[in-house]
């Protein structure tokens, strides 16, 4: 998730709220989240941010896929064979099939991140910071497959055929299988807690205030009224969202099932013909990224400051680690954990590899990271699309607004799911009208705080999640071993 400046700054009583909130609540929270260290490179003193949290999900990461022993290259061509149904027996318990939640998950992820994020990380950290994602991405596939296949393993399965599951879960009652009940059930309400806020912000009000930013640029009378135009453009994203999240995860899953496809062939082709149009620019392309990624030209800081940039904007894309995916795939049709948690590896490959490498190729082939109008974030994203085809602005606007309205569906479950572990199923109808409020409050006030504060809670998931599944990943990587002897040996029947 991704912050940026709201489209309409709150003014009045809502702007002294919003500067007391960000006084005393987010910026002690992004202090933690985020602290700067200093360096001394060839006798000269400088500064970098170093985020703690994207810190611990790179050492997350690296630990899970060493201790797996490189399961996203060993299960990848597995994860596709389960996508395409070839393990899938309808008859599973769950609620959802492996595809459906591959793409819930990949919709609360394939978003604004993938637009904006890229170009953020290039504008700041250069070209060379793609390539620090890619490997960010590459080793997130990991963090995915653990927290997915505990999704599964500690799901609960109600007699109506409802799931619940996710880390809230699995950290309580993981942990207490351990013996380290109180710690679990502290994790769990922690996770709960920031997921929640996370849903209320990062995964709804920032996606709602984009995109009616975007929309705004391509209809000129509801810039000209902002504000009426704001409140109309709020109303109908909220009653939108409403008619899909009033279905659960099935409505979820069917609609992601046609968005995120459609959505990704819209924009993923249009830069694949970008990079075909300019072929002979893509080698160059890709050696300006790998060379910037290492370049000392402007000493040690600035070669950590890329690698820093690159790994933070893909922890913001793909949230391995964060624990979000879980909840969804936590749903799926199937009687094999770790089945799942190989399908879901499939998501840092798709959002991060896939859409982000895309995305910074079209960057560097067009020119538009060094171009001084090409401004920042999705701005420099259209300029790049529109040096090429003068009319994709507003098939990006098209895009993007599809990529905020995904990511907002499947924020509404995880939300909701924490949601019920902290206060029962009875009151699910509360969390679900609070969301749309937020829906609409998003379009219309764009309160830069609160923004910011439902992005740290996303971050602030890794804390207890990556933390529960350090301790789970003994018996974790047993089961792997049992289910890839199993595979190799035969045993799952194909359909």
């Amino acid at each position: 998730m991704l912050c940026a400046v709201p489209a309409q700054a709150p003014t009045g009583l809502l702007a002294q709220l919003d500067d007391i909130f960000a006084t005393w609540l987010v910026a002690p929270i992004g202090t933690v989240l985020f602290f700067d260290i200093a360096f001394w490179d060839n006798g000269q003193q400088g500064e970098i941010v170093l985020p703690a949290v994207v810190l611990w999900l790179v050492f997350g990461a690296i630990y899970f896929t060493l201790r797996f022993r490189f399961v996203n290259f060993r299960a990848f061509r597995h994860a596709i064979d389960c996508v395409r149904g070839r393990y899938t027996d309808p008859d599973e318990p769950g609620e959802i099939s492996h595809f459906q939640a591959l793409s819930a998950a990949l919709s609360a992820t394939v978003g604004l991140g993938n637009i904006a994020g890229v170009a953020f990380a290039v504008g700041i950290g250069g070209p060379g910071a793609i390539f620090w994602m890619v490997l960010a991405g590459f080793i997130g596939m990991s963090s995915k497959f653990a927290e997915c296949s505990l999704g599964q393993k500690y799901r609960i399965v109600r007699a109506d055929g409802h799931v619940s599951g996710g880390p809230m879960v699995y950290l309580r009652d993981g942990l207490a299988q351990l013996g380290w009940p109180r710690l679990g059930q502290v994790l769990s309400v922690i996770f709960a807690v920031m997921c929640i806020g996370g849903s209320f912000g990062g995964g709804n009000m920032f996606q709602s205030n984009q995109s009616f930013a975007i929309v705004a640029e391509q209809l000129p009378f509801l810039a000209d009224h902002e504000r009426i135009g704001a409140a109309v453009f709020g109303l109908l994203l909220a009653g939108m969202v409403g008619l899909v999240i009033v279905g659960g995860i099935r409505r979820i899953g069917e609609v992601a099932g046609v968005l995120v496809p459609v959505m990704c062939v819209l924009y993923v082709a249009a830069g694949l013909l970008i990079l075909l149009l300019n072929a002979r620019e893509v080698p160059h392309a890709l050696g300006v990224i790998v060379s910037s990624a290492f370049s000392m030209k402007a000493g040690l800081g600035a070669m950590v400051g890329v690698m820093i940039q690159g790994f933070r904007r893909a922890a913001f894309s793909n949230e391995a680690g964060v624990g979000s995916a879980a909840i969804a795939h936590s749903a799926a049709r199937t009687d094999e954990p770790l089945r799942e948690g190989i399908v879901a590896l499939l998501e840092p490959f798709i959002d991060t590899i896939v859409v982000c490498t895309m995305t910074g190729l079209v960057l560097v082939v067009t020119g538009a990271y060094a171009h001084p109008e090409a401004g920042s974030g999705i701005s420099m994203t259209s300029f790049a699309f529109r040096s090429v085809f003068p009319w994709y602005p507003v098939v990006l606007s098209i895009t993007a607004v599809l990529f905020a309205f995904s990511t907002m569906i499947s924020w509404s479950y995880y939300g909701e799911q924490c949601w019920e572990r902290l206060f029962g199923s009875s009151t699910i109808i509360v969390y679900k009208l609070l969301f749309l409020l937020f829906t609409w409050a998003g379009a219309v006030f764009g309160a830069s705080s609160v923004m910011d504060f439902g992005d740290y809670m996303i971050l602030g998931m890794a804390f207890p999640n990556i933390a529960g599944v350090l301790l789970l990943s003994r018996g974790l990587k047993r089961d792997l071993d049992v289910y890839l002897k199993k595979l190799d040996a035969g045993e799952f029947p194909r359909h």
